[in-house]
């Protein structure tokens, strides 16, 4: 358990920093935006994908958030829905899952 939080806790930190180099580009605290309103468009559309990215890492930071207090709790390796271990496999390859693999396709299946 001890090296699925430390490569959790490398990851959380990895994304805290890769968000808020998007909130700088975002922001452009590094880039102002040009004075040309071409430029700018192209900026503003180039701004709308870094937001995504940013929105994308965010959530990905809150499952490692939430994985890191299961641990915590000592419900990391039981299934949020059913109760059920999670095979260790799962958790290896997704160590922020809080769904065994039985769960997880019935969320994909009501989506």
């Amino acid at each position: 358990m001890n090296g699925i939080k430390k490569e959790l806790l490398k990851k959380r930190d990895e994304l805290e920093g890769r968000l808020r180099s998007i909130t700088r580009n975002v922001r452009h605290e590094d880039n102002p935006l040009s004075g040309d309103w071409r430029e700018q468009a192209v900026q503003r559309e180039n701004d709308e994908v870094i937001d995504a990215l940013g929105n994308e890492a965010q959530r990905e930071l809150e499952q490692i958030n939430q994985a890191l207090q299961r641990i915590d709790s000592g419900e990391y390796s039981h299934c949020s829905d059913c109760g059920e271990e999670i095979q260790k496999a799962r958790l290896e390859t997704l160590p922020y899952t809080s769904l065994c693999v039985q769960c997880a396709a019935k969320h994909e299946a009501s989506i």
